[in-house]
């Protein structure tokens, strides 16, 4: 949905939305995404002052190829397979920018992170991405390229590492031969943030010998917009000779061009001037997140056919991390919601006075006493997974299975495994819920759990 910008109706992750194959419903969630955008933007803009996140270019969808599954930005994507990640990100770009006879665009979708970007985290400010002409071709470019020429993507973003010795920026193979020439983008072309200070930046690329070298070179190359400060230099580098004139001309029509598109010089903001407020995580939306999440979910293993469960369920716990645990939902670049309804809630409605128990945190603080605490217990719904504390985009963490935001393991946190098995080897029949945002491994759990 709408991040980092207050209340929002929010959405299922892109992965667990991939996993509905279903582009008719993701462009109804996108629709609705644009609409509170606009609703959004105008509200600002009566206030005075459109800050970070209050305007209309959306940097998304993330059409990388979730090719190692313990990268942690997965979730931002719609998973390994290229044909569905340009199928489904299509989708996305139609929902976000609107039809396209309109007046102005509804908004800008921006293709990311282009190109042979999925990972590591802690290294992708030095890494250097070497593949194949066959696999560019065919695991790494299809989706950007269907964005491109079949969807009218307004914006591409560079990815922060390197490929084939040039950081993305700078590489003339992928923003001309390929992306403008190829494939005839007239769009915009924007560096992820900082991403042009990597060129020359202690322990990064060590590309370039210095900001203005940089610049020239990024600019030169293609690269219009700069999330950072590096552009500032660019006074320095005309001035070096290092860039001509007619290269920052070229960057600055392209922006100012889309600027127009989208209504911002002008003030023109019609079909879009009369969305009501009240859109903005309203009962409409609200509908169509739990029809988009109900659509996430896959049942991987029912044995005895266990469930659904019978009427009688007097005897069911609900445990586990995830069990009660609202932000855990939200995911990562997220809207704010007035309430989520978290697992323990949805089931306390249907099941009066349940006993719910954390049982212990995604890797640790296990509760010693809880297979005493359910000596009354037949069934054990445990909500396990992790949260987007422990994986997402260049994070801090640096914990048994996780570093940097990626994972070293795919397997489930130990203290939720062993846990499991404890209440298994109890007798207890186990409903295992699995909340993540990347893959799991759950082969002893499909032993252990019904």
């Amino acid at each position: 949905g709408v991040a980092r910008n207050g209340k929002a109706t929010v959405f299922p992750q892109p992965i667990g939305m991939a996993a509905s194959f279903d582009e008719n419903l993701i462009y109804d969630v996108f629709t609705a995404v644009s609409d509170e955008a606009r609703v959004k933007n105008r509200q600002a803009i009566n206030a005075g002052h459109v800050d970070q996140y209050q305007g209309l270019t959306f940097w998304t969808p993330n059409i990388n190829i979730f090719r190692d599954p313990r990268w942690g930005r997965g979730m931002e994507t719609y998973g390994e397979d290229p044909y569905l990640t340009g199928q489904l990100g299509m989708a996305v770009v139609r929902g976000l920018q609107g039809p396209s006879d309109a007046k102005v665009l509804k908004a800008h979708a921006c293709a990311k992170h282009y190109a042979v970007h999925s990972g590591p985290e802690p290294d992708r400010h030095r890494f250097n991405a070497e593949v194949s002409e066959r696999d560019l071709r065919e695991t790494y470019l299809p989706a950007f390229k269907d964005l491109v020429t079949k969807a009218d993507v307004q914006e591409v973003m560079i990815a922060y590492n390197r490929f084939r010795g040039k950081p993305c920026g700078a590489s003339d193979y992928l923003i001309n031969t390929i992306l403008r020439g190829e494939w005839g983008y007239k769009g915009l072309i924007t560096s992820d943030c900082w991403a042009i200070s990597d060129f020359y930046s202690p322990n990064c690329h060590k590309y370039s010998e210095d900001a203005a070298h940089a610049v020239a070179e990024a600019i030169h190359t293609g690269t219009d917009l700069n999330c950072g400060e590096s552009y500032e230099h660019i006074p320095e580098a005309v001035k070096a000779g290092l860039l001509d004139e007619a290269d920052v001309d070229r960057s600055l029509e392209r922006l100012l061009v889309q600027r127009i598109k989208l209504g911002e010089l002008d003030g023109n903001i019609e079909p879009w001037a009369n969305l009501s407020d009240d859109i903005v995580e309203g009962k409409e939306h609200l509908e169509l997140a739990r029809k988009m999440a109900q659509e996430t979910i896959v049942l991987l293993q029912n044995k005895d056919n266990i469930l659904p469960l019978s009427n009688d369920v007097s005897r069911i716990a609900l445990i586990g991390p995830n069990a009660d645990y609202a932000e855990m939902q939200w995911g990562n670049y997220n809207g704010i919601p007035d309430h989520t309804i978290t697992l323990a809630e949805a089931m306390k409605t249907r099941v009066p006075g349940i006993l719910t128990l954390a049982g212990c945190k995604h890797v640790d603080s296990l509760d010693t006493d809880i297979l005493g605490k359910l000596s009354d217990i037949d069934i054990v719904v445990f909500a396990s997974g992790i949260s987007p504390e422990l994986e997402g985009e260049e994070m801090g963490t640096n914990i048994p299975g996780f570093k940097g935001g990626d994972r070293t393991s795919i397997e489930l946190p130990d203290v939720q495994r062993n846990l499991l098995k404890q209440i298994h080897d109890a007798g207890k029949k186990i409903i295992l819920v699995n909340f993540s945002g990347s893959a799991i491994g759950l082969v002893p759990e499909t032993e252990t759990c019904d």
